[in-house]
């Protein structure tokens, strides 16, 4: 690749059902924000059902993955200033991609994927679904990654990898989002060659990205940092900004921003 030209802002964020979001002001976001890649998780609908004051948002291409299995459950998207040079949809596994897990969108000089990665639910009840997703997840990267270009991994990662990470760490070490073996495999996967980028640039800060909707949790900042972007360690020098939107509302959860340069 030639030398660095450009600083493009992704942002990604669990929007907890778009229909819902957009009522809260997500197309004014969308439009102030103005992020070069905006990718999204827990979209909950078809790209048909996609509401008219986003699909009309004629500055971004729009990439919808919606769920199979169940209408109205998980999907991801990506929209993009850039027309992408190709769109995957799906890692190749039924299990994972009837449930529209992951989309990615391959551009001239970069690579983004939206992944919506499972919940280990109760009692670790989906904890070997969730481990077979990120197995799958990281096969795929290692494919995207043979362009030789930066490939951005944003999302949902249902996973708090360490005590900074949220607010009340003895309290859940039983509880979906920290359960030891999925803490372990994120623990090992950024040692594999992986950056949390806003931990990278924010040492010791404590910040959340979601928060639970029951007794007044976010008021209280009594979070969970579980949304992530993520970016191969040879491209720690690309790493030119990264933030977590705590004052933007519409969803359960905040965007967190990554300024790439490419």
């Amino acid at each position: 690749m030639s030398e660095v030209q450009d600083i493009k802002r992704i942002a990604t964020w669990n929007v907890n059902g778009i229909r819902a979001c957009a009522k809260s002001g997500l197309a004014e976001w969308l439009q102030t924000h103005d992020a070069d890649v905006i990718l999204l998780q827990e979209v909950r609908a078809d790209a048909h059902q996609i509401p008219e004051d986003i699909a009309c948002l004629s500055h971004y291409n729009q990439h919808w993955y919606a769920a199979t299995v169940r209408k109205g459950y998980s999907g991801t998207g990506i929209l993009s200033k850039d027309v992408p040079l190709k769109v995957y949809s799906g890692l190749g596994y039924e299990e994972f991609d009837g449930e529209g897990r992951a989309i990615a969108a391959e551009f001239d000089r970069y690579i983004v994927v939206s992944a919506y990665f499972p919940n280990s639910q109760a009692l670790g009840g989906r904890i070997d679904y969730k481990l077979r997703f990120c197995a799958a997840m990281e096969g795929w990267l290692e494919k995207l990654g043979r362009t030789g270009k930066p490939v951005v991994l944003g999302g949902d990662f249902n996973v708090a990898p360490y005590p900074i990470d949220l607010a009340r760490p003895k309290d859940n070490e039983k509880n979906p989002g920290y359960l030891p073996e999925e803490r372990a495999w994120m623990d090992a996967f950024l040692k594999s060659g992986w950056i949390d980028t806003w931990r990278h640039l924010n040492p010791g800060v404590v910040k959340y990205s979601w928060w639970s909707a029951r007794m007044n949790a976010r008021a209280k900042n009594i979070g969970w940092r579980i949304d992530f972007n993520v970016v191969a360690s040879k491209f720690a020098d690309r790493i030119a900004a990264a933030d977590m939107l705590n004052d933007i509302t519409g969803s359960d959860h905040c965007p967190v921003t990554l300024d790439l340069r490419v």
